[in-house]
Protein backbone atom coordinates (compact mmCIF):
# COMPACT_ATOMS: atom_id res chain seq x y z
CA UNK A 1 0.00 0.00 0.00
CA UNK A 2 2.94 2.29 0.71
CA UNK A 3 4.22 1.82 -2.81
CA UNK A 4 1.14 2.51 -4.20
CA UNK A 5 0.57 5.68 -2.47
CA UNK A 6 4.03 7.16 -3.32
CA UNK A 7 2.72 6.84 -6.91
CA UNK A 8 -0.23 8.76 -6.71
CA UNK A 9 1.49 11.36 -5.36
CA UNK A 10 3.52 12.35 -8.46
CA UNK A 11 0.80 12.20 -10.51
CA UNK A 12 0.21 16.00 -11.75
CA UNK A 13 -3.28 15.80 -11.54
CA UNK A 14 -3.27 15.30 -7.81
CA UNK A 15 -3.84 18.00 -5.37
CA UNK A 16 -0.85 18.14 -3.19
CA UNK A 17 -3.29 19.21 -0.29
CA UNK A 18 -4.60 14.99 -0.38
CA UNK A 19 -1.30 13.77 0.49
CA UNK A 20 -1.95 12.62 4.03
CA UNK A 21 0.78 14.44 6.94
CA UNK A 22 2.62 11.22 7.59
CA UNK A 23 4.27 11.26 4.48
CA UNK A 24 7.39 13.13 3.66
CA UNK A 25 7.97 14.58 -0.05
CA UNK A 26 11.02 13.78 -1.50
CA UNK A 27 13.28 15.57 -3.83
CA UNK A 28 12.52 13.80 -6.54
CA UNK A 29 9.02 13.70 -6.15
CA UNK A 30 9.62 17.94 -5.86
CA UNK A 31 11.34 17.64 -9.15
CA UNK A 32 8.80 15.86 -11.08
CA UNK A 33 5.81 18.13 -9.77
CA UNK A 34 7.85 21.22 -11.27
CA UNK A 35 8.03 19.78 -14.79
CA UNK A 36 4.60 19.00 -14.93
CA UNK A 37 3.80 22.70 -15.05
CA UNK A 38 6.02 23.54 -18.45
CA UNK A 39 3.58 22.00 -20.76
CA UNK A 40 1.06 24.90 -20.04
CA UNK A 41 3.61 27.41 -20.60
CA UNK A 42 4.14 26.14 -23.94
CA UNK A 43 0.61 26.00 -24.61
CA UNK A 44 -0.59 29.13 -24.01
CA UNK A 45 2.04 30.80 -26.89
CA UNK A 46 -0.13 28.45 -28.99
CA UNK A 47 -2.77 30.06 -28.35
CA UNK A 48 -1.45 33.95 -29.32
CA UNK A 49 -0.33 32.43 -32.48
CA UNK A 50 -3.73 31.61 -33.17
CA UNK A 51 -4.85 34.76 -32.56
CA UNK A 52 -2.58 36.71 -34.82
CA UNK A 53 -3.77 34.42 -37.70
CA UNK A 54 -7.15 35.16 -36.42
CA UNK A 55 -6.29 38.77 -37.53
CA UNK A 56 -4.59 38.34 -40.65
CA UNK A 57 -8.02 36.33 -41.91
CA UNK A 58 -9.48 39.43 -40.90
CA UNK A 59 -7.30 41.39 -42.52
CA UNK A 60 -7.59 39.41 -46.01
CA UNK A 61 -11.54 39.82 -45.65
CA UNK A 62 -11.66 43.33 -46.10
CA UNK A 63 -12.81 44.12 -49.67
CA UNK A 64 -9.55 45.25 -51.78
CA UNK A 65 -11.58 48.12 -53.08
CA UNK A 66 -11.91 49.36 -49.08
CA UNK A 67 -8.02 48.63 -48.44
CA UNK A 68 -6.42 51.53 -50.02
CA UNK A 69 -7.14 55.20 -49.04
CA UNK A 70 -7.54 57.88 -52.30
CA UNK A 71 -4.78 61.03 -52.31
CA UNK A 72 -5.74 63.92 -50.59
CA UNK A 73 -6.41 67.10 -52.61
CA UNK A 74 -4.12 70.72 -51.60
CA UNK A 75 -4.59 71.42 -55.30
CA UNK A 76 -7.81 70.65 -57.04
CA UNK A 77 -7.66 71.15 -61.29
CA UNK A 78 -9.32 74.59 -60.96
CA UNK A 79 -6.23 75.60 -58.42
CA UNK A 80 -3.80 74.54 -61.12
CA UNK A 81 -5.36 75.97 -63.98
CA UNK A 82 -5.24 79.30 -62.15
CA UNK A 83 -1.58 78.55 -61.60
CA UNK A 84 -0.58 76.57 -65.19
CA UNK A 85 -1.12 78.48 -68.23
CA UNK A 86 -0.96 75.20 -69.87
CA UNK A 87 -4.47 73.52 -71.17
CA UNK A 88 -5.76 70.57 -73.25
CA UNK A 89 -4.15 68.67 -74.43
CA UNK A 90 -0.90 69.37 -72.74
CA UNK A 91 -2.07 70.16 -69.35
CA UNK A 92 -0.21 66.68 -67.40
CA UNK A 93 -1.26 67.34 -64.22
CA UNK A 94 -4.30 66.34 -62.28
CA UNK A 95 -4.22 67.11 -58.79
CA UNK A 96 -1.17 68.47 -56.34
CA UNK A 97 -1.48 66.00 -52.80
CA UNK A 98 1.06 68.25 -50.96
CA UNK A 99 2.38 71.18 -51.19
CA UNK A 100 5.49 73.07 -49.63
CA UNK A 101 5.38 77.02 -50.17
CA UNK A 102 8.95 77.94 -51.76
CA UNK A 103 10.21 74.35 -51.16
CA UNK A 104 8.40 71.26 -53.04
CA UNK A 105 5.05 70.15 -54.39
CA UNK A 106 3.94 66.38 -55.18
CA UNK A 107 1.16 65.89 -57.39
CA UNK A 108 -0.49 62.93 -59.93
CA UNK A 109 -0.97 62.44 -63.51
CA UNK A 110 -3.53 59.76 -63.99
CA UNK A 111 -2.51 57.75 -66.90
CA UNK A 112 -5.88 57.15 -68.92
CA UNK A 113 -5.99 54.73 -72.78
CA UNK A 114 -8.01 58.47 -73.37
CA UNK A 115 -4.73 60.16 -73.33
CA UNK A 116 -4.69 61.93 -77.20
CA UNK A 117 -0.70 60.56 -77.66
CA UNK A 118 -1.56 56.95 -77.03
CA UNK A 119 -3.09 56.08 -80.50
CA UNK A 120 0.33 57.04 -81.93
CA UNK A 121 2.66 55.30 -79.30
CA UNK A 122 1.53 52.75 -79.46
CA UNK A 123 -1.26 51.33 -80.93
CA UNK A 124 -0.65 47.91 -79.47
CA UNK A 125 1.75 48.76 -76.14
CA UNK A 126 0.28 52.15 -74.70
CA UNK A 127 3.05 53.46 -73.33
CA UNK A 128 3.61 57.24 -72.34
CA UNK A 129 6.40 58.98 -73.80
CA UNK A 130 9.46 59.98 -71.78
CA UNK A 131 9.43 63.49 -72.88
CA UNK A 132 6.23 63.64 -71.45
CA UNK A 133 6.56 62.37 -68.52
CA UNK A 134 9.66 65.19 -68.32
CA UNK A 135 6.99 67.48 -69.20
CA UNK A 136 4.79 66.76 -66.45
CA UNK A 137 7.35 66.61 -63.89
CA UNK A 138 8.30 70.25 -65.02
CA UNK A 139 4.88 71.28 -64.82
CA UNK A 140 5.12 70.34 -61.16
CA UNK A 141 8.04 72.46 -60.85
CA UNK A 142 6.41 75.28 -62.63
CA UNK A 143 3.64 74.90 -59.23
CA UNK A 144 6.48 75.82 -57.01
CA UNK A 145 7.77 78.35 -59.62
CA UNK A 146 4.87 80.19 -59.79
CA UNK A 147 4.23 80.74 -56.45
CA UNK A 148 4.32 84.68 -54.71
CA UNK A 149 7.09 83.15 -52.09
CA UNK A 150 9.36 82.50 -55.42
CA UNK A 151 8.26 85.08 -57.71
CA UNK A 152 7.79 83.46 -61.53
CA UNK A 153 6.14 85.19 -63.93
CA UNK A 154 3.24 83.13 -65.22
CA UNK A 155 3.40 84.78 -68.93
CA UNK A 156 7.06 84.59 -68.93
CA UNK A 157 8.40 80.78 -67.45
CA UNK A 158 9.99 79.05 -69.70
CA UNK A 159 11.62 75.21 -69.14
CA UNK A 160 15.47 75.64 -70.15
CA UNK A 161 17.08 72.30 -69.45
CA UNK A 162 17.06 69.15 -67.88
CA UNK A 163 20.24 66.63 -67.03
CA UNK A 164 20.73 63.64 -65.73
CA UNK A 165 17.90 62.08 -66.70
CA UNK A 166 16.94 58.19 -66.27
CA UNK A 167 14.03 56.74 -67.17
CA UNK A 168 13.64 53.30 -65.23
CA UNK A 169 10.54 51.54 -66.05
CA UNK A 170 7.52 52.17 -68.46
CA UNK A 171 4.44 53.80 -67.80
CA UNK A 172 1.62 52.50 -69.02
CA UNK A 173 -2.31 53.00 -69.91
CA UNK A 174 -4.07 52.64 -66.61
CA UNK A 175 -1.08 53.80 -64.04
CA UNK A 176 -1.16 56.94 -61.88
CA UNK A 177 2.34 59.03 -61.98
CA UNK A 178 3.16 60.59 -58.73
CA UNK A 179 5.88 63.11 -58.96
CA UNK A 180 7.86 65.00 -56.07
CA UNK A 181 9.56 68.18 -57.46
CA UNK A 182 11.87 70.02 -55.25
CA UNK A 183 13.59 73.63 -55.41
CA UNK A 184 17.38 72.83 -54.63
CA UNK A 185 18.79 76.68 -56.17
CA UNK A 186 17.34 79.60 -56.83
CA UNK A 187 19.05 82.97 -58.58
CA UNK A 188 16.62 85.64 -58.53
CA UNK A 189 18.87 87.81 -60.00
CA UNK A 190 19.40 85.88 -63.30
CA UNK A 191 16.04 84.40 -63.24
CA UNK A 192 17.63 80.41 -62.99
CA UNK A 193 16.31 77.92 -60.48
CA UNK A 194 17.63 74.81 -60.18
CA UNK A 195 15.22 71.92 -59.19
CA UNK A 196 15.42 67.72 -58.23
CA UNK A 197 12.65 65.67 -59.84
CA UNK A 198 11.46 62.11 -59.48
CA UNK A 199 8.25 59.84 -60.58
CA UNK A 200 6.70 57.00 -59.29
CA UNK A 201 4.47 54.58 -59.75
CA UNK A 202 3.88 52.79 -57.13
CA UNK A 203 6.84 52.53 -54.52
CA UNK A 204 8.81 52.14 -58.11
CA UNK A 205 10.98 55.07 -59.53
CA UNK A 206 10.28 55.39 -63.25
CA UNK A 207 11.60 58.60 -63.98
CA UNK A 208 14.02 61.31 -62.20
CA UNK A 209 16.56 63.86 -63.21
CA UNK A 210 17.39 67.38 -62.98
CA UNK A 211 15.72 70.71 -63.95
CA UNK A 212 16.37 73.98 -65.05
CA UNK A 213 13.65 76.72 -64.79
CA UNK A 214 13.61 80.29 -66.05
CA UNK A 215 12.26 82.83 -65.55
CA UNK A 216 11.44 86.58 -66.21
CA UNK A 217 9.11 89.32 -64.67
CA UNK A 218 5.56 90.58 -65.24
CA UNK A 219 5.46 92.63 -68.46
Amino acid sequence: MAASSSVFTVSPSRNLAAIPLHQSLSPPLLRSSSVAFRPKRRSSSLVLCSTDETKSTAEKEIPIELRYEAFPTVMDINKIQEILPHRFPFLLVDRVIEYTAGVSAVAIKNVTINDNFFPGHFPERPIMPGVLMVEAMAQVGGIVMLQPEVGGSRSNFFFAGIDKVRFRKPVIAGDTLVMRMTLVKLQKRFGIAKMEGKAYVGNSVVCEGEFLMAMGKEE
